[in-house]
């Protein structure tokens, strides 16, 4: 059960206790009861929890009170708490969290450092208006200790730092932070707290633990069983999982028929690739009335933040996005996560429905796979400990894929557009982290073309030498088809016309007019890669016990047993609780 504040056996400002009330936070969630006492017991301190579970308020309510209780006051320019976090978007939401507590706590001041911003205003604004707490992305913050102006030397003011905070670490890492975090690291105090907090302990992290904490206290709190029997899940309690299977060339309808259904709902949809979401939010505008769609990737740097602001203050809404939106950030109120592509792995799996049912709400999550891919669902009850509920297909769900079809006659850029999400995930898909279940041999790629309401097959290596069943291309001509947008359409035609009165000359992949000298750097340069791909690969196979191996070879023979019809569901759902029920034993 979630804690009240007034139990808290620190006695905290007068001024953060009014922050925490007029916010509306009544109840500690069991993160933060656990670390906030231990944090400001002068502690290093290494967290982990689910995502959803309220980490933000741990580490800025010990923040604010260390550094209210220092026995010099910080001046103007002096540092003294930073907050590293993997995206803009994340450190934008914790700095709005900061800044209702800094309504009360007036005597420090804070300040973003984020890609995306002008670096000369970020500067002036440190050296005018003072800034004692900054929140910042790694690549900015190893930019700004680098650069020396009048009056702005970073280096000198992070001298009076009293506390670093790692958040989302594991992202951190797995974004290839680590040189930027070592950097920063070298610049910052010895004698300083900090906390680390990730949903996931990985080596690295590990690592990172060793290198920047001394002595941390590792506070691990996971979800609470519900029964004596029951597993801890790694999904948030009150989250429900669902999973729905779906041939290839039904998915989009699937797709819209659901979001039809839910459209007065806040819903987020996964993609794979940022083809794949450009693409599918045209059509899901086209098709899905009374309501707004939104979409976000790596790509759109500039419109990522007002998107999410939009989402924020909307009732209701359908935002496409890829795993940018998988960790860290916190929109109120999502009824529903659909996982339309399958998630790069198993702990994306988790980031992804952890966007919904946060902090003690409720919430919905939805993963549509291929028949052949059925067997994840057993592989996520045994990894990630998930428990899933099959949703069957809408019977009565509207074929649209004719009208896309249709649209993308007349509108070369939704043409090019279903190509590139087509490519895209093919590629993706070749290279998805579970191979065992998720094999490109095994994919219908007629089904999986008609699915994308494409006109004809791209040409791209992975279709070379392959019979095409289930898909029947359409009587046009590529070129023939034009840009909605007059101006595009008008510059296509000019570009044409080039070509044909020979002012410019095609533009063609043709490799073999380049020397065969460059060819050669090249080829050893792509087995140098290769080669250290397959020495990472096998480190990361010897890092595996035995035991493990061997039980997850049978898991998987057992699913092929289960997949060729030697083996009923039956005694597959028996032989994973058995599985399971050795593995609690062990711990």
């Amino acid at each position: 059960m979630d804690e009240s504040w007034d139990n808290l056996n620190v006695q905290l400002d007068s001024n953060i206790s009014k922050s925490i009330k007029q916010l509306g936070f009544k109840h500690m969630t069991p993160v933060q009861a656990a670390t906030i006492p231990r944090f400001l017991q002068n502690k290093d301190v290494a967290v982990e929890a689910v995502t959803g579970s309220g980490k933000t308020l741990a580490f800025i309510i010990p923040l604010l009170q260390m550094l209210l209780k220092r026995d010099t006051p910080l001046k103007k320019n002096e540092i003294g708490g930073l907050i590293l976090t993997p995206t803009r978007e994340l450190a934008i939401q914790i700095d709005e969290v900061l800044n209702q507590f800094l309504s009360h706590v007036t005597q420090f001041t804070s300040c973003l450092f984020i890609g995306g911003l002008d670096v000369t205003q970020m500067i002036e604004k440190f050296k005018t208006q003072g800034c004692n707490i900054i929140i910042a992305t790694p690549g900015r913050m190893e930019d700004l200790f680098q650069r020396k102006h009048d009056g702005f030397n970073l280096p000198a003011s992070v001298k009076a730092l009293e506390v670093l905070v790692l958040d989302e670490a594991d992202r951190l890492l797995e974004m290839g932070f680590e040189t930027s975090i070592n950097m920063i690291l070298s610049h910052l105090p010895k004698q300083r707290r900090t906390g680390l907090f990730s949903a996931t302990q990985t080596d690295e992290v590990e690592n990172l633990i060793r290198a920047g904490l001394r002595n941390p206290l590792r506070i691990t709190v996971k979800e609470k069983k519900n029964t004596v029997n029951q597993l801890v899940p790694k999904t948030p309690a009150l989250l429900q999982n669902y999973y729905m299977i779906v041939e290839a060339d039904e998915k989009m309808n699937q797709l819209i028929s659901f979001l039809r259904k839910h459209k007065k709902n806040k819903i987020l949809v996964f993609f794979s690739t940022c083809a794949s979401v450009d693409y599918f939010k045209k059509i899901i505008e086209q098709f899905v009335q009374n309501t707004t769609v939104f979409h976000i990737h790596g790509k759109l740097k500039q419109k990522r933040v007002k998107v999410i602001e939009k989402l924020r203050n909307a009732d209701n809404g359908i935002l496409v996005c890829t795993d940018l939106m998988a960790r860290g950030i916190d929109i109120p109120d999502i009824d529903w996560v659909v996982q339309f592509d399958p998630p790069s792995s198993s702990r994306a799996f988790v980031h992804r429905c952890g966007r919904t049912a946060r902090i003690g709400n409720k919430g919905n999550a939805l993963v549509m796979l291929l028949p052949a891919e059925e067997t994840y669902i057993s592989f996520l009850k045994i990894n990630q400990r998930t428990p899933m509920v099959e949703m069957l297909v809408d019977e009565k769900a509207a074929n649209i894929v004719p009208k896309v079809k249709k649209f993308t006659k007349r509108d070369r850029a939704l043409y090019e557009s279903g190509m590139k999400a087509f490519v895209s995930f093919i590629q993706f898909y070749g290279k998805h982290e579970c191979s065992m279940i998720f094999k490109t041999k095994e994919l219908n790629i007629g089904k999986l073309a008609t699915g994308y309401a494409l006109l004809r097959l791209p040409k791209m290596p992975e279709l070379k030498g392959k019979v095409i069943d289930n898909f029947t291309e359409e009587d046009i001509e590529p070129d023939s088809i034009m840009y909605k947008d007059k101006i595009r359409e008008k510059k296509r035609q000019e570009e044409i016309r080039k070509i044909q009165s020979g002012e410019i000359v095609k533009k063609t992949r043709n490799f073999r007019t380049k020397a065969w000298s460059d060819q050669k750097v090249r080829k050893e340069k792509r087995k140098e890669n290769r080669e250290r791909r397959a020495r990472k690969k096998k480190r990361k196979q010897e890092e595996m016990s035995q035991g493990d191996l061997d039980e997850l070879d049978d898991d998987m023979k057992l699913f092929k047993k289960f997949r060729k019809g030697k083996v009923s569901k039956e005694d597959l759902n028996k032989e994973i609780d058995a599985t399971l029920e050795k593995g609690e034993g062990v711990k």
